[in-house]
């Protein structure tokens, strides 16, 4: 939970802190503001987080152990804010006014009243994710967002989950670039975390094609770029991992005015081009390159790579190594 004016990307980690080290760190960054937190007695101080944001949204994800997160309810800025923690893997116990929750695997809790504060307790590491937005963004999608200070939301939730798996491939694959790409990110999130908590039952259809949309292509693209060197990758193959159809895979891939079989190319393109100006693999023959890349033919290989970089790949690897000898 990061103060309204704190900056990102940010990032802070415990790792190859001493234990004293630890505790000091962390009193510092609460002194400061950064991060609410404070050691538990006679607990493993462990805490590794990253924040990000995506336009009007602020994503806090990675591991907490041996401490206890408080947020005031003098806090500046979470008068007009909602917070939503998810306990990923591992346990936590949540308090907020005089209720306690206690969360295990894939549990969330969502503060729909953040300005009264709350306790999150782990007393051993643990994995989570917090995701932060303006109250106004998520208030006409929900309609009884005032019932209830605090909600609960199982584990077993299916938007929840494909919430946290979106939001992990988001984190692997780095900050967006543009507003518009941020925009389309945090649209994306406040769909889900809509669906988690009950979704106006008008806005629910539309909120789910998009949110769920947008989580499922990530998910299908992960695979395929995990997958490139396979020359037998095949949209029957990812559509039967993902528990899909390849109608639907397609689809996806149209509504953002792609197909399936481009996105292959270009990232085996991508992937080629990186393996052919990496200098500790100057020795590789290209042929060797094009098949981990996932191509079998290489005359098919040379040709798309000229027409995307324009320059054959023995030109690129020649260009690459006089730029070295230049620098």
């Amino acid at each position: 939970m990061l103060p309204a004016d704190s900056r990102l990307p940010w990032r802070f980690s415990t790792r190859g802190m001493a234990p004293d080290a630890r505790e000091a760190a962390l009193r510092a960054l609460s002194e400061r503001g950064s991060l609410p937190m404070e050691p538990l007695p006679a607990c493993v101080v462990e805490a590794d987080i990253t924040a990000r944001a995506y336009g009007n949204v602020a994503v806090l994800f990675g591991v907490l152990g041996g401490l206890r997160q408080v947020v005031s309810p003098r806090v500046q800025g979470f008068a007009d804010e909602v917070f939503l923690g998810v306990n990923v893997a591992g346990h936590a116990v949540i308090r907020h006014r005089s209720r306690e929750l206690a969360l295990t695997d894939g549990d969330g809790v969502l503060f729909s009243d953040a300005e009264a504060g709350f306790v999150s307790i782990r007393t051993r590491p643990s994995r989570f994710l917090g995701v932060r937005l303006p109250r106004r963004a998520l208030a006409p999608l929900v309609a009884n967002l005032d019932q209830a200070s605090m909600w609960a939301i199982p584990g077993e939730s299916r938007s929840l989950r494909l919430l946290v798996d979106y939001v992990g491939l988001l984190a692997r694959g780095g900050d967006s670039q543009t507003p518009a790409l941020d925009h389309a990110v945090s649209t994306h999130i406040l769909d889900l975390l809509a669906l988690s908590v009950g979704a106006d039952r008008d806005l629910a259809a539309e909120a789910g094609a998009r949110g769920v949309r947008a989580a499922r292509l990530q998910a299908i693209k992960a695979d395929l770029s995990s997958r490139l060197g396979d020359p037998e990758l095949s949209v029957l193959a990812v559509a039967a991992r993902q528990g899909v159809t390849p109608r639907y895979v397609h689809k996806l891939f149209e509504s953002e005015g792609s197909t399936f079989s481009e996105f292959v190319l270009a990232r085996r393109l991508e992937f080629a081009h990186r393996l052919l100006t990496a200098p500790r693999l100057a020795s590789r023959s290209i042929t060797s390159i094009a098949l981990d890349a996932g191509f079998s033919d290489l005359s098919h290989f040379n040709r798309a790579f000229r027409r995307r970089y324009g320059a054959t790949p023995t030109e690129t690897r020649a260009a690459e190594s006089i730029g070295r000898l230049r620098r």
